[in-house]
């Protein structure tokens, strides 16, 4: 038409493109998208391990190789937990950090967690590792002590947070002794055989899962008394947790629970790869010393509840002695009911003490 402008003819092997702009734009969309779905994937996998401080008891040894074994083989991760360990001062001391959130979890003789619970200490116990007391006395025989009758007058050795030390009193009624009729030394976990040979005491407290070391170092002139063969037999070691904690993080708690169930499980059927676990961490273990622990350890898990029930169970009829022992030796600030505060609720009852060989 007038006034149009001729079309040129496009020279021969010229190739279309599309403009360079829009192809831009959309790869740049692509991209911004990709980052904002990693971020996303990052975000909630971080968001998923939830950070969790497991307090001990005491130094590591072999009772505490099931929690290093959980860890290492990440039954912890795969429960959306990220587990650090930190060594204990004594069950005082663990039911203080746990009760005051500095540890959300931790380990405890039961009796001492009782009288820091009625203390009115924020926990709770959802796991038995003892099912037995491991308590007991040890002495020199070329003492001149021959049992409990002969403890007044004498030092006994042990750190100040320790169980036996607080739940002396009871022991010492049950024996027919004045709980006020021994000198108590204060001596570290480590220095105890160390203080008993030298004579710097004259009885130390242990656990039994330490008897084979000592029957090895004293022989015939080791004396032994456990809390059980006098009838006092209150549950031992269990696992705490911090009442606001388990308040705000029931699946965590549960995830923590039952991995940690699998790992006894796991290690009472092979303790080995456990053993390994916890030497890998913790310094100055001999390997077979911890053997030698890891069977008195299996003797003080099993009973009937955790044989039937589960592993890790307790025994609400155990439960309610244990409490009325704790409230008539030491009174209770704050009572409160037992069958709440400690529980089995968290276990995974298809895990089960396995029932000793005939």
């Amino acid at each position: 038409m007038p006034g149009d402008r001729p079309q040129q003819a496009r020279p021969t092997g010229q190739v279309s493109r599309p403009r360079t702009a829009n192809h831009s734009s959309v790869r740049t969309a692509l991209l911004r998208l990709l980052a904002a779905a990693l971020a996303a994937v990052v975000g909630t996998s971080a968001a998923a391990d939830e950070r969790i401080g497991l307090v001990l008891n005491w130094v590591p040894t072999a009772d505490h190789a099931p929690y290093y074994f959980a860890r290492a083989q990440g039954w912890y991760r795969q429960a959306g937990l990220d587990v650090s360990i930190e060594i204990g001062k004594g069950s005082a001391v663990s039911a203080q950090r746990v009760g005051a959130g500095i540890a959300q979890f931790g380990i405890a003789d039961l009796p001492t967690a009782l009288v820091a619970r009625g203390k009115g200490a924020a926990i709770a116990a959802v796991m038995v590792v003892y099912a037995n007391s491991p308590q007991g006395f040890y002495w020199l025989r070329s003492s001149g002590i021959n049992g409990a009758k002969d403890f007044p007058g004498r030092r006994i050795g042990n750190p100040p947070g320790d169980a036996a030390r607080i739940m002396w009193p009871a022991f010492a009624r049950r024996a027919g002794i004045d709980p006020d009729g021994v000198i108590w030394v204060n001596v570290s976990p480590q220095a105890k055989l160390a203080s008993l040979k030298s004579r710097a005491i004259d009885i130390t407290t242990d656990f039994y899962n330490e008897h084979d070391l000592k029957v090895r170092e004293f022989g015939a002139d080791l004396g032994f008394l456990p809390w059980r063969s006098t009838g006092l037999n209150p549950y031992g070691n269990s696992i705490l947790v911090n009442t606001d904690f388990l308040a705000a993080h029931r699946e965590a708690v549960r995830g923590f629970v039952q991995a940690t169930q699998r790992a006894f499980a796991a290690c009472v059927k092979d303790a080995e790869p456990c053993l390994k676990a916890l030497v890998a961490e913790a310094s100055g273990l001999d390997l077979a010393n911890q053997r030698d622990q890891w069977q008195r350890v299996k003797e003080l898990m099993r009973d009937p509840t955790t044989e039937a029930v589960a592993l890790g169970a307790f025994n609400p009829q155990r439960l309610r002695e244990d409490y009325d022992l704790i409230r008539a030796q030491f009174g209770m600030d704050k009572p409160f009911d037992v069958d709440k505060v400690v529980v089995n609720d968290f276990l995974d009852t298809g895990i089960r003490m396995p029932r000793e060989a005939p």
